[in-house]
């Protein structure tokens, strides 16, 4: 059993603990960590439903609570989940609920220094649920790397795009050869963006996510070459954020060694997703739409009957991913202790159907 907490209860934060509490009996949630902006009644109700997954599943039961530091808890099958509302890392007290490791999802304490706060209170390991900062921190990721985590003390989940393209660039630079690459992630807004014309310090961000297609960065080329230094100095990428909740789209374009065709390609594709990347990756051939692939946990759903080639050595593949739900679920996967066992034998279906897991 492993004991994790959560610090941050935003759309991560939210979407971590309903997979915990469907999708992995053997992980117990210790305690969550808010800001402290609301009241467990309205913690509570903010998880119970959300706009782009529905009502939660199961039943919830919502406790007060006098003890210091709490606000309260939420009871579900039984187990409470004791609520939190500290500021500082350094002062939440995660040994009082024996708390091994803890998710790190308030995309605020990215740097080790941040990030080892929360040791004070007596974690034992962090997982950030973002690309790290300052250079010293590993990004580790299921079926990739997972091996790097052994004897880190505080690892990066890396992102939700870094995920939806890791295991297709993998795969074509496997099969065939990488000379160079760029990859656009066409991405659902997020609550960095503004919701009308407001101040921000992107310029494109301050704009209203709702009503623009908005260009803005993408940290995913930096984290993918920090797990496949053979491509340093031949990726880049960006992002196009579009007017949608979730359901993102990675557009990848690869100039190789050598001609293909999209029927080696595709081959390649289906191989490996019953192969390596059986966990993280599957394949459609269906002309699906963003919305067909809210609540699959699939990182990437590579698109075949997209995939094309000009001229022989010119690639084009694309890979949908839910860019809330099937990231929450590699951070679960990712922060528990038994985190090898779990990353490489949780072989699931990656079916294209939506709420399957809410």
């Amino acid at each position: 059993m492993s004991n994790i907490a959560i610090n941050g209860f935003g759309r991560i934060g939210r979407l971590a603990l309903r997979a915990a509490l469907t999708k992995y009996p053997n992980i117990t949630i210790s305690a969550v960590n808010t800001s402290g902006s609301m009241d467990i009644h309205g913690w509570a109700l903010l998880f119970k439903y959300d706009t782009a997954y529905g009502k939660f599943s199961k039943e919830i039961i919502v406790h007060e609570s006098a003890q210091e530091g709490e606000i309260g808890s939420i009871e579900v099958d039984g187990k409470k989940i004791p609520f939190l509302a500290f500021r500082n890392p350094e002062e939440i007290p995660w040994g009082r609920y024996t708390t091994e490791t803890v998710l790190e999802s308030t995309g605020v304490f990215r740097t080790r220094a941040d990030a080892e706060k929360h040791l004070a209170g007596g974690a034992k390991r962090i997982v950030i649920s973002a690309p790290p900062k300052g250079g010293t921190i590993k990004t580790v990721m299921c079926s990739i790397n997972d091996s790097d985590a052994h004897g880190e003390t505080v690892i990066s989940n890396g992102s939700c795009t870094t995920y939806s393209a890791a295991p297709v660039i993998k795969t074509v630079l496997s099969h065939f050869g990488i000379e160079k690459m760029t990859l656009t992630t066409i991405h659902a807004y997020t609550s960095d963006q503004r919701l009308l014309d407001n101040s921000h310090k992107d310029l494109r961000r301050a704009r209203s996510a709702a009503q623009n297609i908005i260009p803005t960065s993408s940290g995913s080329a930096e984290a993918i070459v920090a797990i496949m230094p053979e491509l340093a100095g031949k990726f880049e990428s960006s992002a196009m954020r579009v007017p949608v909740m979730t359901g993102s789209l990675s557009d990848h374009t690869f100039l190789l060694p050598r001609s293909v065709t999209v029927e080696e390609v595709n081959d390649a594709f289906k191989q490996e997703s019953e192969g390596q990347f059986k966990s993280i990756m599957t394949v459609t051939e269906d002309p699906i739409v963003s919305s067909d692939i809210i609540g699959n946990d699939a990182s990437a759903i590579v698109d075949l009957s997209l995939t094309s080639v000009i001229d022989g050595n010119l690639l084009k593949v694309y890979s949908w991913y839910d860019n809330e739900w099937s990231y929450a679920c590699r951070l679960i996967e990712l922060a528990a202790s038994s985190i090898l066992t779990l990353c490489k034998t949780n072989r699931r279906t990656h079916s294209i159907s939506p709420f399957q897991y809410c």
